[in-house]
C-alpha cells in the first residue's frame, strides 16, 4: 500500500513541478468568483456554472497589462486565448465588499510566473504581448504629453502672476496626474516578449 501522502492543490507554492496551483478572485461585486488552477497540462477555470480545461500546448495568445481602475489604482491583468473557448482574464485584484478591494500581488505574480513556465514545458513557442495595442497607446500617449505640457505652462503663467494659491492647486494636480500616467505608460508600452520571460514590471510586488 501507498503510505505516501497525497499532494493537494496550494496557492502559495511557486515551483514549476508542482501537480497543482490554483489562483482565485472575485472579478466584481455581483459576479462569481472565479478558480483557476494549473495542472500538469491543463489550466482548468471555473466561475459560477461555467467551467472548462484549456491544455497549455493550444494556447494560441497571452497578454499582460496594467488595468487600473477607478477603485484599483494597482490592477494588473493576464489574458489568454485558446480556439473554441472565450478569453481568459487573470486579475490581481479581488472584490471582497461593495467598498472593499483585496490586492493579491504576491499570489498573482506567482500564478502568472507558473503559467508561463507551464506553457514553455509544453512545448509551446508562444510569443506573447504586453502592454496596450499601439493603436490605443500612442494616441493616448500623445494626449498625456500635450495634457502634461498644458498643466506646466498654467503653473508657470499662475507664477508670473504671482497666483500663488491655484499654482500650489495646480502643481498638485499635475504632480499626480504625472505619476499615475507616467506608471500607466511606463508600463502599458507595446510590444512582444518570449512566453518564458514574463516582464517583471507586470508582476507586481
Amino acid at each position: 500500500m501507498d503510505t505516501r501522502p497525497a499532494m493537494t492543490p496550494t496557492d502559495t507554492s511557486d515551483e514549476t513541478d508542482a501537480p497543482e496551483h490554483t489562483y482565485s478572485y472575485r472579478p466584481s461585486l455581483l459576479g462569481a468568483q472565479w478558480e483557476l488552477t494549473l495542472g500538469r497540462e491543463v489550466l482548468s477555470f471555473s466561475a459560477g456554472l461555467r467551467s472548462g480545461r484549456v491544455p497549455y500546448a493550444r494556447i494560441a495568445r497571452l497578454r499582460m497589462a496594467f488595468r487600473p481602475m477607478s477603485m484599483q489604482t494597482t490592477r494588473y491583468m493576464t489574458e489568454l486565448w485558446a480556439p473554441g473557448e472565450p478569453p481568459l482574464r487573470i486579475v490581481s485584484t479581488s472584490w471582497r465588499s461593495m467598498v472593499e478591494q483585496q490586492r493579491l500581488d504576491a499570489a498573482y505574480s506567482r500564478f502568472v510566473a507558473d503559467l508561463h513556465s507551464r506553457i514553455a514545458a509544453a512545448g509551446n513557442d508562444l510569443v506573447c504581448e504586453r502592454g496596450r495595442p499601439p493603436l490605443v497607446y500612442w494616441p493616448g500617449l500623445a494626449v498625456f504629453i500635450g495634457v502634461s505640457l498644458g498643466l506646466a505652462l498654467l503653473i508657470v503663467r499662475a507664477l508670473q502672476a504671482q497666483a500663488w494659491v491655484p499654482a500650489l492647486f495646480v502643481g498638485g494636480f499635475f504632480a499626480l496626474f504625472v505619476w499615475q500616467g507616467g506608471a500607466f505608460f511606463s508600463r502599458n508600452r507595446p510590444g512582444t516578449y518570449p512566453v518564458a520571460k514574463p516582464p517583471r514590471e507586470l508582476l507586481p510586488g
